[in-house]
């Protein structure tokens, strides 16, 4: 991993927890970069906004731009061969950057460029297949080295409480649908313009995400800010049992053999797809009178509050916080539901501005427990593992094959039901290694205990 090499003069020192995990001290994030580390999470929600407008874009360029479809299945192929590469980039970047070849700010850059390399490819040549799938390619490589680095970083700078950093990186990717939105400049008809709109977003995302990806950088590993003790009580130092550290920094190879990672995944699968789902119902729902562009800037407000529902899990506990988050995405589309019945717009929009909260929310707090669970030295890696299961669902339902829009009701009800058991499966979730307090045996024979 690329990290940042302090100054000769900066003291530091090695300490070591009752489980034998090192936290390196004596450091603070000034002395390291030059700046405050609150500059690594904001850098990184540049980045984070930068690729997903650009994104955005791709996305709708690739259902209008050329005019007829060749390859079949609407927009699947290249959503999904998008959604594939960013996965794949996001696991290949991660072992790279823990390696040492490839830096933060390399990975940010690269991804950048590969973003606006896909934004032009498309742009020059819509209606070429070949040069749409490479597109999808290329831009999916992008977008997946930006993520996988911006989502992870704050988690290695604010390890006593990275809830609030992450999940507030996590809100970029719904910030960057803001120039789309209804009564902004809209999708032009012409493909002309059509063309502008692409090329302008591929460029000017290359432009923001290169400028905040050449000042950020990784910590060295173990790094542990000089105002906390890693080793006194966490109420002592502000925070919970159920946010404690990990037992010992976990490979990847490690962590997949963990069931703890695998309860990750299945409740991001299951809480994107109840997001995806919920959209698909709650755009139906917005076709209507009344409705408008409404829902589409609900969706975007409450995700970008959930940088809120993040920084609360730093004090109500992190576990605790994702069921509450999936709770209430579950709820969301039965609300939705019943206002679709009884045409409730303020309902509608109320949900909308929930389902947007709680899906963002849950990104934000799956990514902290990663690093919660698994530690920070390998969190980039770890992320990778998890990287497909928020995509799968999105492109699944999001290119018509997932949900029916004739049945919109049906899609809302499943949605709901599925938040519900993500937000009981959540509830199960442990950090491997640390036992629990039920299988703590009293000492039959304390020391002091006189024996007859």
């Amino acid at each position: 991993m690329q990290t940042t090499d302090p100054p000769a003069s900066l003291l530091c020192r090695e300490v070591r927890d009752r489980n034998g995990r090192v936290y390196r001290v004596g450091e603070s994030a000034g002395e390291l970069t030059g700046r405050d580390r609150i500059w690594m999470a904001v850098l990184p929600w540049l980045g984070m906004t930068g690729v997903a407008c650009a994104g955005y874009a791709f996305l709708a360029a690739q259902d209008t731009l050329g005019g007829a479809r060749p390859w079949g299945g609407g927009m699947l192929w290249p959503a999904g061969l998008w959604a594939a590469a960013l996965a794949g980039a996001a696991r290949w970047s991660g072992r790279r950057r823990e390696n040492g070849p490839l830096s933060a700010s390399a990975a940010v850059t690269a991804g950048a460029f590969a973003t606006l390399l896909g934004c032009l490819a498309l742009a020059l040549a819509p209606g070429v297949p070949v040069v749409r799938l490479g597109s999808a390619l290329v831009g999916g490589t992008g977008a997946g080295l930006v993520h996988a680095t911006c989502l992870t970083l704050p988690g290695k700078w604010w390890p006593e409480r990275r809830g609030g950093p992450t999940a507030f990186v996590a809100s970029g990717l719904v910030i960057g649908a803001v120039p789309f939105l209804p009564g902004l400049a809209g999708w032009p008809a012409a493909d002309a313009g059509q063309r502008t709109v692409l090329a302008a977003a591929g460029a000017g995302a290359c432009l923001v995400v290169a400028a905040a990806g050449r000042l950020l950088g990784d910590p060295p590993k173990n790094w542990w800010p000089p105002h906390t003790d890693p080793l006194r009580a966490p109420a002592a130092r502000g925070g919970l049992e159920s946010n404690l550290p990990a037992v010992r920094h976990y490979t990847p190879e490690a962590a997949v053999r963990a069931p703890a990672l695998w309860l990750l995944g299945l409740c991001l699968l299951g809480a994107a797809g109840t997001t995806a789902l919920g959209l698909r119902g709650l755009a139906h729902h917005g076709a209507g009178p009344g409705a408008g562009g409404g829902l589409a800037w609900a969706v975007v407000a409450g995700g970008a509050a959930a940088a809120g529902a993040g920084a609360l899990s730093d004090r109500l506990g992190r576990r605790r916080t994702l069921a509450a988050a999936c709770l209430l995405l579950g709820a969301a589309q039965f609300g939705a539901v019943a206002a679709g019945r009884t045409d409730g717009v303020p309902l509608l929009v109320c949900c909308a501005a929930a389902t947007g909260l709680a899906g963002v929310a849950v990104l934000g707090l799956v990514t902290a427990l990663a690093a919660d669970h698994f530690g920070e030295n390998h969190h980039a890696s770890v992320y990778g593992l998890l990287a497909g299961a928020w995509l799968l669902p999105a492109v699944v339902v999001g290119t018509g094959t997932g949900a029916d829009g004739r049945d919109p009701h049906g899609a809302l009800l499943l949605a709901g039901c599925t938040g519900l058991a993500c937000a009981v499966l959540a509830l199960f979730l442990k950090a491997p290694g640390r036992p629990s307090a039920r299988r703590i045996v009293p000492n039959p024979h304390p020391l002091g205990e006189e024996m007859a």
